[in-house]
């Protein structure tokens, strides 16, 4: 009676996690779909607790301080994290779960050797495949965060010739994962070498993939860690970790590949490529390049007068935390009977949707965003595009210079446009190191500055009209 009581309430959590996730593809349902997920977890959650089983008899007591514990650091984290910093909470959260299944099938290994079992093939290389993906999720994350949080710089954790280093000590890791599930030997030394070392190329792993890459870095170690879970899952015969570890790799893995297919890359060359390491391989300009710069009073002007105008934000929006005052400058223009968009790169940001959570935040309604091809569409008929923070997404080398690192990739085609205003601090490159061209076309204008002041700026500018 227990046991169907424990497989109906996994299946419930099993049915909401599908839920959730399915309305985690709009901003307008996201909430509640995490809603729906936690309630889905929660509901797994006290059924394990309830399902008896055999061992010391403080158990208990152990499982409530970790979740105590666990439950409190992470609501502090989750209410004091800003919007610019939720990539690098993502990174670390994400890491924690590959360092779980790290502890976990480490623990297996001991038990095993404990009670003298022989393992079986199949048994050891969910152990191994456990342990190495687990690992390789938890110091990858955690560099992706070092890096998302510029506490570390491509140059310092790369060395000469780094693929190739890599290729090696992935080789020595299979290698090592081989023989202990062929040969049966798992001796505490071999395994804790084992660890290490899959430790050690977790981090390497990240090293030489550059900063604009990292958007899809962050979702490929996210299906890692979803995969590594799942394999826990069949560890301790656990249903719900099964399920939930399989979603979350596979909801990972397409998220991977689109992103991939949204800059036109295959993954083998985003691993490899190192793209946003170094700003090198735009083609030099003949002569010297001067930028537009327009007033405020200027841009209110054009904006206002304006019958549509096209939002394309980026990470410096996030940086300013200037989203609502974005959202005001909307209404102000939507009050005037301008037509008002955001345009949406899918890797704008430094994760997958960071553009929509922020514009969320906001309030901004969802069917005002346009994707890719949609805003491409329709930036010949626009009048006004205004760019705020954003940089690689909206580059012309992307179409026309073959020496640019990010040469084939889609972007967002603002030149098109009747005019361009763009809202930076200054005329440094983007995160991927380059240079943008589009700071110098004849339609552009630079507004310089913190985004969040200058479009405080332009609303009271356009109040004032």
């Amino acid at each position: 009676m227990l046991t169907s009581i424990l497989n109906i309430s996994y299946l419930i959590g099993a049915l909401a996690f599908v839920v959730g996730l399915r309305r985690l593809s709009s901003p307008d349902t996201a909430r509640r779909g995490n809603i729906i997920a936690a309630v889905g977890m929660s509901i797994a959650i006290l059924a394990t607790l309830v399902y008896p089983f055999s061992g010391a008899a403080n158990n208990y007591l152990w499982i409530a301080v970790a979740m105590m514990l666990g439950g409190a650091i992470g609501w502090v984290a989750s209410k004091r994290v800003q919007m610019t910093a939720m990539p690098q909470m993502v990174s670390i959260f994400n890491g924690l779960g590959g360092a779980c299944a790290v502890v976990l099938s480490f623990i297996e290994f001991l038990n095993l050797q404990k009670n003298g079992t022989a393992a079986g093939l199949g048994e050891l290389s969910v152990l191994v495949f456990t342990l190495l993906i687990g690992a390789v999720a938890f110091t990858g994350s955690m560099l992706a965060y070092l890096k998302l949080d510029g506490k570390v710089w491509d140059s310092q954790v790369t060395l000469p010739k780094h693929n190739i280093i890599n290729n090696i000590l992935l080789l020595v890791v299979l290698a090592m994962g081989a023989y202990m599930i062929f040969t049966g030997t798992y001796t505490t030394l071999f395994i804790g070498i084992f660890a290490i070392l899959a430790l050690v190329y977790g981090f390497s792993f990240v090293a030489p993939i550059g900063g604009a890459d990292m958007p899809v870095v962050i979702s490929l170690l996210n299906s890692f860690t979803g995969l590594s879970a799942a394999t826990a899952g069949l560890i301790y015969d656990n249903k719900i970790m099964l399920v939930g570890g399989i979603l979350v790799g596979a909801s990972g893995t397409i998220l991977t590949v689109l992103m991939c297919q949204a800059m036109n890359r295959s993954l083998l060359n985003v691993l490899i490529g190192g793209f946003g390491g170094a700003a090198a391989g735009a083609k030099a300009e003949d002569g010297e390049q001067v930028a537009k710069v327009a007033t405020v009073s200027d841009a209110a002007i054009q904006m206002f007068y304006s019958q549509s105008v096209m939002i394309v934000p980026g990470y410096g929006l996030a940086v300013a935390q200037a989203q609502k005052v974005c959202k005001e400058v909307d209404e102000l223009l939507e009050a005037n009977g301008v037509e008002v968009t955001y345009a949406i790169h899918p890797v704008a940001g430094r994760m997958p949707g960071h553009m929509n959570v922020l514009l969320a935040e906001a309030d901004v309604p969802y069917p005002k965003l346009k994707d890719l091809d949609e805003a491409n569409a329709a930036l010949p008929s626009t009048d006004v595009v205004v760019i705020v923070g954003a940089n690689d997404v909206v580059n012309p080398a992307a179409l026309d210079d073959p020496g640019s690192p990010i040469y084939g990739m889609p972007v967002l085609n603002v030149w098109e446009a009747k005019s361009v205003i763009v809202l930076k601090r200054s005329m440094r490159p983007g995160y991927a190191g380059i240079q943008n061209p589009l700071f110098f076309h004849a339609k552009t204008r630079m507004l310089f500055g913190d985004a969040k002041e200058s479009l405080q700026n332009l609303a009271s500018e356009i109040k004032g009209l």
